[in-house]
């Protein structure tokens, strides 16, 4: 009964989290029904995102070993951050195109199957290995993926929601594939650096992307809006800079509770319900079906099933990577 009180705070900080994160999929959505290039949507995140890191890191001294390690190894931080943040969020913006925003934010937790699936490519030890348990109950999660698919588009998916979903998928996959790699060669390197610090030298890194990407809006749309301006700003803050700050919060509260981190790792699949509520309430969405709300109820059980039995190295190779 003690441990489960002790891990109450950090549950709590773990759900607020969740909500901040959740706004990713809400603003991007709003952006996309406004007419907002998607382009813009994926770039001004992480333009507005790269000043307040860097204040934040600054402020408790963080930067001088941050910007030794990125001129020591300037090439891992573009390619990693390039990967883990910006093929990442350029899947998951172009996906707001497609769908209600509980749609994606419920498809995207296919990423929880995606740092398994991806260990034998990336470790050399025993992380290497891929835990049947977890990979089963990840399967529930795919099952409620498309369940939730399938219900959203009444049984008959689209060429368009089929694209919608591979967009999804590669975000899935290239955010734990950046983060790990670049989180390993930290850690044969022998350098620490703290959450805040990686988040801010990833984005760093990302940014030659970001201009790329920028640039195309710009050839395709213009300049944005006022309101994508603000509404990029509102991501960039709240599923960026907060969102992180607490779910890092939680984690490490919770590092020496295998059973508690577990738990903090289960609050972030209410980021769909988030999602959900959000959406109707406030972008006027349409509420899932019965069948698509399966599929939820599914993404949902499957999501606390696997932070439940995955081993607390899975957890924290996934509690400790920085969000997107």
């Amino acid at each position: 009964m003690r441990k489960s009180s002790s891990a109450l705070p950090a549950i709590l900080i773990g759900l607020a989290s969740a909500l901040f994160f959740t706004m990713t999929y809400v603003l991007n959505r709003s952006m996309a029904a406004a007419g907002g290039h998607w382009a813009w949507s994926a770039a001004l995140r992480y333009f507005i995102m790269w000043p307040l890191l860097t204040v934040l890191v600054g402020l408790h001294g963080g930067w001088p070993s941050l910007w030794a390690e990125l001129k020591r190894h300037p090439l891992q931080w573009l390619l990693w951050g390039g990967v883990g943040f910006g093929v990442f969020y350029v899947f998951l913006a172009l996906s707001a195109e497609y769908g209600p925003s509980w749609l994606i934010a419920g498809s995207f937790q296919l990423t929880v199957l995606a740092g398994p699936l991806l260990s034998p490519f990336i470790y050399t030890d025993e992380r290497r290995r891929i835990p049947l348990k977890a990979l089963a109950v990840g399967s529930l999660i795919v099952l409620g993926v498309l369940i939730l698919q399938l219900g959203h588009f009444q049984l008959a998916m689209p060429a368009s929601a089929w694209l919608a979903l591979l967009f999804v998928l590669i975000a899935a996959f290239t955010y734990p594939l950046g983060n790990r790699k670049l989180m390993l060669h930290l850690e044969r390197q022998g350098v620490l650096l703290d959450a805040s610090q990686r988040v801010l030298g990833m984005t760093l890194g990302s940014l030659p992307l970001w201009l790329c990407v920028a640039t195309y809006g710009y050839v395709q749309a213009g300049w944005p809006s006022e309101s994508q301006v603000l509404q990029s700003a509102g991501v960039a803050v709240s599923a960026g800079v907060i969102a992180t700050t607490l779910f890092f919060r939680a984690t490490h509260m919770m590092a020496n509770n295998p059973n508690g981190l577990a738990a903090v790792e289960a609050t972030q699949s209410t980021e769909l319900l988030f999602a959900l509520l959000l959406g109707v309430l406030f972008l006027g969405e349409h509420w899932p079906s019965a069948f698509s709300l399966a599929g939820a109820v599914l993404i949902i059980v499957g999501m606390v099933l696997y932070s439940r039995i995955s081993a607390p190295s899975e957890l924290e190779a996934r509690a400790f990577e920085p969000e997107g």
